[in-house]
């Protein structure tokens, strides 16, 4: 039987699997684009539409454009230039520890490669402290 996490990854998981991490605050929770935090440091947020994530055929600005830290630009880097995903960037985030999703492409990755992602952007953005805690209580750890 399939593992029911391997589903493919839907907009409330975002919510869901950031909220789970510990020591997590959202700024602004009931607007349309809250930032997750975890000691004052965004680690995952939705983005107001802006000017360089624009559809190429129509020059829409993307509605649904989500930001994940990420731990290094060679992280990035594989992520953004792995086709086979749906993760990208912007020139407005060159030299920025992040990469973009669009909320409507979230499927086209598993919940179980959205946890990595968003585990991963709370671990590039948490305390010492608070990394190795969490990182002590997992499973196999």
């Amino acid at each position: 039987m399939p593992d029911p996490a391997d589903r493919p990854a839907r907009l409330e998981d975002v919510h869901a699997l950031a909220l789970a991490m510990p020591h997590v605050t959202v700024h602004d929770p009931d607007a349309d684009n809250p930032v997750y935090q975890v000691g004052g440091k965004s680690f995952v947020f939705f983005r107001t539409p802006r000017p360089d994530a624009v559809d190429p055929e129509t020059g829409e600005r993307y509605p649904d454009v989500i930001v994940f830290w990420v731990e290094s630009d060679a992280d990035k880097q594989a992520l953004v230039q792995d086709e086979t995903t749906p993760f990208f960037t912007t020139p407005h985030f060159d030299g920025h520890p992040s990469v973009l999703i669009r909320a409507c492409r979230l499927g086209e990755i598993s919940r179980t490669e959205l946890a990595e992602v968003i585990q991963d952007a709370w671990l590039s953005r948490a305390s010492q402290r608070r990394r190795t805690a969490w990182l002590g209580r997992r499973p196999g750890q």
